[in-house]
């Protein structure tokens, strides 16, 4: 069986599911509710599997990391696939410029694009049925919807193709797993949390990655309500054999750890969102 949080969008979810091969195509998936939900009905229900929204194999999102680490220790997320997006701007006749219903898997992937377009956006709850969609948007509102559910008597309105500015969505496989064993490069997400907060704490805890050669694409610290802080990263490790060592040289310093997503792979295309940073000037005044 197979299912997803009911705030993800379901034709990405099921493109998602036929394309990484962990359905047949078509098939219907469970509403499992809110992701802290459908995170412990997966870890409960045998054979239960999810698709999950990942931000990207090399940077995950805060929210699945969170949530991820407060959940069961049975649950990882075990393969992963991009999925192009659906999206468009639809309205009842071509000169529709109104407000534009979005959902919050919508609302998540469009928001940059919809800035850009000039969009207002109108957020509604993704369980809301297409009927309440139409009667919010009114006469001359718009919706933003995925493209195979687009409602009868809607037309795409000529500003969608912004939308087409929206990359690929990467998507999970959620479920209960040990770590498997693997011989090929995979991205990993390993949370760790030092024994004690000290200065110089998380110098040697990336002591331990950088004496296994490993590089961190992504480093994210969290408060933790059970001690010091927890620190989430995301890597590529070569083998199995290369994260045990680091697991074991964890065990054997006291650092609390447990990884959280084995995905086979090592190009992850495209890249997660890069921004151009802007640094403070080096220019030294000379009096």
């Amino acid at each position: 069986m197979l299912g997803k949080s009911a705030r993800e969008s379901g034709p990405h979810a099921r493109r998602a599911a036929t394309l990484g091969g962990w359905s047949e195509p078509d098939v219907d998936m469970l509403d499992l509710g809110s992701t802290s939900a459908t995170l412990s009905t997966v870890a409960h229900l045998d054979n239960l599997s999810a698709v999950v929204h990942i931000g990207h194999p090399a940077q995950p999102t805060p929210e699945l990391e969170r949530t991820l680490l407060s959940s069961d220790r049975s649950l990882m997320l075990t393969s992963a696939v991009a999925v192009p997006s659906e999206w468009v701007w639809v309205g009842r006749t071509a000169e529709a410029t109104g407000v534009a219903i979005v959902d919050e898997s919508g609302m998540r992937d469009c928001r940059h694009a919809l800035r850009t377009m000039g969009v207002s956006p109108h957020l509604v709850p993704t369980t809301t049925s297409v009927a309440e969609r139409i009667q919010l948007a009114g006469e001359h509102g718009t919706l933003v919807v995925e493209r195979s559910a687009t409602p009868a008597g809607f037309q795409e309105l000529p500003g969608s193709a912004g939308l087409q500015a929206v990359p690929l969505l990467w998507y999970g496989l959620l479920e209960t797993s040990t770590l498997p064993g693997f011989d090929s490069p995979a991205q990993v997400w390993l949370a760790f949390g030092p024994r004690d907060d000290h200065r110089g704490s998380l110098q040697q805890s990336l002591g331990v990655f950088a004496a296994a050669e490993i590089d961190l694409q992504h480093l994210r610290s969290q408060r933790s309500q059970a001690g010091p802080h927890v620190f989430l990263t995301s890597f590529t490790c070569a083998s199995s054999a290369a994260l045990e060592g680091v697991l074991a040289e964890f065990a054997a310093r006291g650092v609390e750890h447990r990884v959280l997503a084995v995905l086979p792979g090592h190009s992850f295309s495209p890249g997660p969102d890069a921004l151009t940073p802007v640094w403070s000037g080096t220019e030294v005044a000379v009096p």
